[in-house]
């Protein structure tokens, strides 16, 4: 096109400028507005799989010479194996609790001196007016559910669907519990025979979906299975928005029950099939993720309450190195095999230093942009730079509680005892020591060496912590696991 004026030329130049311009406008317009409704979905999600009484050395990737875990090993190898990961007490309900609020369960009221956890005839449970994992995650817009052992109240207004969860489907505490006498007898007189199980119809446990008691009692044999079915249930219905997943698994608490595409598969013992099967669990849980393309954009922890129920003998497990088992506030009660598993969040490698279940709470939360209340004391720290940018641990030192006594305390690599519980029985005293022990768990995993005498100054040191902290629960929730409903 041909054009004679000047002018005419330039008011088609302002045209052509004016039309790029609005382009540009739109499409930044556009591009705000896809950007501001996509940034919920780059919250992850989150899947926490707690199993019950699992040892420090009971899987593959954490040194088991026996037991095979191929889904967690790979788990570790493509994540964060944490070798340093702590419970904040070493049995059921207190533990339980502690990852589920962030505080160490005397601030609850999760612990006691006189019942370890709680049992079918308890009358409380964690108090509404704590504030979950799952709550903070609801307020983010997460859809949240609960599969598996609660162990936090069985009454109603203690179960999951009141405590942050939208749906639930579990027992509601330990499989060994409301049991027939003569079975318990005749558990104890086969604790030598690797193969020996239990009449499953002999415990009388509950299956409880969101509210409603739909099996009694439940058929242990295929506890796991239907676990995690319902696990990937819930994933495939929430794969369109945020989602928090807690699979509490009942094993390998005893009495021990595998499925039997599972039963014998080991050829070495009971124990070992249940492990296997929770490892065939774990990698089910996670081919789902990865089959509706959620692997990269969900954080996958997984851990023990506590640690293993040696008193079991062959139907316990193996803390490796480490001393004691669970009920204890040595190493094996409480460091426990702990992985986390994102590909497009977490750095692989092997984390040796700090971190707790009690810290799992503040990491959610920041990397979901809620918020931890404010208007309590918490315990935990903020460990999503060393999932996501391999960072120092923000975690120094650590408290050991356990039936509501302060045991142990621990700053870097140095372990201070005050009191100690061992051999691993409920009915054993607390022993409060003459002489604080100090062990050296860098160079002594173990606690074999007692180091007190060699650092006087580092032993006046942690006992002025252990009394500041002491300080700091003074004002903590009563015993809420003592109280008994009345007798029918």
């Amino acid at each position: 096109m041909l054009l004679k004026d000047p002018t005419q030329q330039m008011g088609l130049e302002i045209r052509e400028e004016g039309f790029k311009m609005k382009n540009i406008i739109i499409f930044l317009i556009v591009f705000n507005a896809t950007f501001l409704f996509s940034q919920p979905n780059d919250k992850p999600n989150f899947v926490v799989i707690f199993c019950d009484d699992l040892g420090y050395g009971d899987i593959g990737v954490f040194g088991s010479p026996i037991i095979r875990t191929p889904n967690l090993d790979q788990m570790a190898t493509e994540g964060q194996k944490w070798t340093q990961f702590y419970v904040a007490d070493p049995v059921c309900t207190p533990s339980r609790a502690a990852l589920m609020t962030g505080r160490y369960p005397i601030r609850s009221g999760m612990t006691s001196s006189k019942r370890a956890v709680l049992f079918p005839n308890s009358a409380n449970g964690l108090k509404q007016e704590e504030v979950t994992i799952a709550e903070v995650l609801k307020d983010q817009g997460y859809a949240t559910g609960a599969v598996g052992k609660w162990h936090l109240g069985h009454l109603p207004k203690y179960l999951p669907m009141n405590q942050g969860f939208d749906s639930y489907f579990g027992i509601p505490y330990s499989n060994d519990m409301n049991k027939d006498r003569e079975t318990s007898k005749s558990y104890r007189e086969n604790l030598l025979n690797p193969n020996f199980k239990a009449p499953a119809d002999q415990y009388n446990i509950a299956l409880i979906e969101n509210t409603t008691e739909i099996e009694r009692p439940v058929d242990q044999t295929t506890i796991t299975k239907r676990y995690t079915e319902k696990a990937i249930e819930f994933i495939y219905k929430n794969k369109d928005q945020q989602f928090f997943l807690y699979l509490a698994h009942s094993m390998p608490h005893i009495p021990l029950f595998a499925s039997d595409d599972f039963m014998g598969r080991s050829k070495a013992s009971l124990y070992v099939d249940v492990i296997e099967e929770i490892d065939w669990s774990v990698g089910q849980v996670l081919e789902a993720l990865k089959r509706n393309n959620l692997d990269e954009n969900t954080v996958v922890v997984f851990s023990s309450d506590n640690g293993p129920w040696l008193s079991f003998k062959m139907h316990g497990g193996s803390a490796g190195p480490l001393r004691g088992g669970k009920g204890t506030t040595f190493e094996g009660g409480q460091r426990v095999p702990t992985v986390f598993w994102g590909p497009g969040l977490v750095e692989p490698g092997v984390v040796n230093q700090m971190g707790s279940t009690l810290d799992l709470i503040n990491t959610f939360a920041s990397l979901s942009g809620g918020k931890v209340p404010k208007d309590r004391k918490m315990d935990g720290y903020d460990l999503s730079k060393v999932l996501t940018e391999k960072a120092e641990s923000p975690r120094k030192d650590f408290y050991y509680w356990g039936f509501a006594q302060l045991h142990g305390y621990r700053t870097e690599q140095f372990k201070l005892h005050i009191k100690q519980r061992e051999p691993v029985h409920y009915g054993r005293p607390t022993i409060i020591l003459d002489t604080p022990e100090l062990y050296n768990l860098r160079a002594d995993i173990s606690e074999k060496y007692d180091v007190a005498s060699n650092h006087p100054g580092l032993v006046d040191k942690m006992l002025y912590k252990i009394d500041e902290h002491l300080k700091d629960v003074e004002e903590s929730t009563p015993d809420q696991l003592v109280e008994k409903l009345p007798k029918k």
